[in-house]
């Protein structure tokens, strides 16, 4: 059988169009934001700050609840009042379940029984994953220090029971720094 050279271009075109996905009309997409510069830098060296509680006597807890704080230092250099004349700090992390508003020990840790806060350096307390729980005027100077404290605490049941598991721990928090 022979098929007439225009139903044949027909059919082909036919087919051809069958496998091509209709085309749907073009739309621009826009994307738009702010780059902005921070009012300060972290001191080189403090983006990772480690505090040793050094050993810690399970007695001392069970008749305080908690050890003396340890005083840490976040230091910020070349700050811009233009760009903020405050600073919020706001430590995130695993919340103990016990202790709300606390660091809760990292998994792995042989410790147990125990939490990580953190005050101001008058005692304040300053609880985790809350924004501007803690927020600190900025100076004209070459250094802004930020002077805080972080103590060990027992947890109530842990106390009470006197089952405050003995060993090594670690907690990580990671903090955050807004400015105003």
């Amino acid at each position: 059988m022979q098929i007439p050279l225009r139903q044949l271009w027909s059919l082909v075109l036919s087919l051809s169009l069958v496998g091509v996905p209709l085309c749907a009309q073009s739309e621009t997409v826009q994307f738009d934001g702010t780059l902005v510069e921070d009012a300060c830098e972290v001191y080189p060296g403090d983006e990772n700050i480690e505090l040793d509680f050094g050993t810690i006597v399970d007695k001392y807890l069970y008749l305080n609840t908690r050890t003396h704080s340890q005083p840490f230092t976040i230091r910020l250099i070349n700050c811009d009042l233009v760009l903020g004349k405050e600073v919020q700090v706001t430590f995130m992390g695993t919340e103990s379940t016990a202790l709300p508003g606390l660091l809760a020990l990292n998994a792995g840790s042989q410790a147990n029984g125990i939490a990580i806060g953190f005050e101001t350096q008058s005692g304040e307390p300053i609880s985790l994953n809350r924004s501007k729980d803690y927020t600190q005027q900025l100076k004209v100077s070459d250094t802004n220090n930020i002077n805080l404290k972080a103590y060990v605490q027992g947890e109530p049941n842990a106390l009470r029971d006197k089952s405050i598991a003995r060993g090594t721990f670690e907690a990580t928090t990671t903090f955050i720094l807004e400015y105003e």
